[in-house]
């Protein structure tokens, strides 16, 4: 039987904290996609590739070719690529299956490899607390909403997208290269989802999530683990799934 090799990565924020050091980040991203092409079976994105996406009827954001075109590539050559939606790429409809051949998933699934279970979501919304995004989320789902922005013309609606991810916490920290200080595993709002979804589903073995930019792998009972993967902000780091087993890597390979 043939091992697989998949990877996972998440939280890459294309477009913030600005132009310039966003192309860095995407030219590392792609040499990263290069690299993994090499013996991938199959690659799954986490959620919020980009800081900001929406995309009309005839219209989606600009930039971002060397990614798009990488990962093209690697569908056409026969290696799936998942996208998992985030919050910042809420509005993924179907330009991305369309065009490159990536699959999109909506809500949390659950994939098994080598008999090993895993399940998958982006991880925002979940566990106890921040309820003021819960029902943002809301807004940003209902699709009356959504039609409305759809008529906003494209340059106005990318600009204020633009704007606001540019004025938020994240870019700011991004753009003074600050990092998170370390967190307990019992303050992990995603850590208090994933023990309470083990028990309700006592046969996954890893729960996997983005959402949180800081890279942590910890058990959870006897049989799963939790895998959050970090961001490719500050922290480069992604998910490895290979003999059975997963684990966390950081990668700083310039191109």
């Amino acid at each position: 039987m043939k091992k697989e090799k998949i990877y996972f990565a998440s939280d890459f924020h294309l477009g913030i904290p600005d132009a310039q050091s966003s192309l860095v980040r995407e030219k590392m991203l792609v040499h990263w996609l290069e690299q993994v092409s090499a013996d991938a079976t199959a690659v799954f994105l986490m959620g919020d590739v980009f800081d900001f996406w929406f995309e009309y009827r005839y219209v989606v954001p600009k930039g971002y070719v060397r990614l798009l075109g990488k990962l093209a590539q690697m569908t056409d050559s026969g290696i799936p690529v998942h996208l998992f939606r985030g919050n910042h790429d809420i509005w993924a409809f179907d330009y991305l299956k369309k065009e490159i051949g990536i699959e999109i998933h909506r809500r949390a699934d659950i994939f098994d490899f080598e008999g090993k279970k895993l399940f998958l979501t982006h991880g925002d919304g979940l566990g106890p607390g921040d309820n003021g995004y819960k029902l943002l989320k809301k807004v940003f789902e209902f699709k009356p909403n959504q039609f409305l922005f759809r008529w906003l013309h494209p340059d106005l609606g990318a600009r204020m997208g633009l704007y606001f991810s540019r004025q938020s916490r994240l870019a700011n920290v991004s753009k003074e290269n600050k990092k998170d200080e370390p967190r307990l595993p019992e303050n992990e709002m995603l850590f208090k989802y994933a023990q309470k979804k083990a028990e309700e589903l006592p046969d996954i073995d890893y729960f996997i999530f983005g959402h949180r930019h800081l890279p942590m792998q910890e058990k959870l009972n006897d049989k799963s683990e939790i895998i959050i993967l970090g961001d490719w902000l500050r922290h480069f780091s992604y998910g490895i799934f290979e003999d059975g087993k997963m684990r966390l890597e950081f990668f700083s390979e310039k191109p």
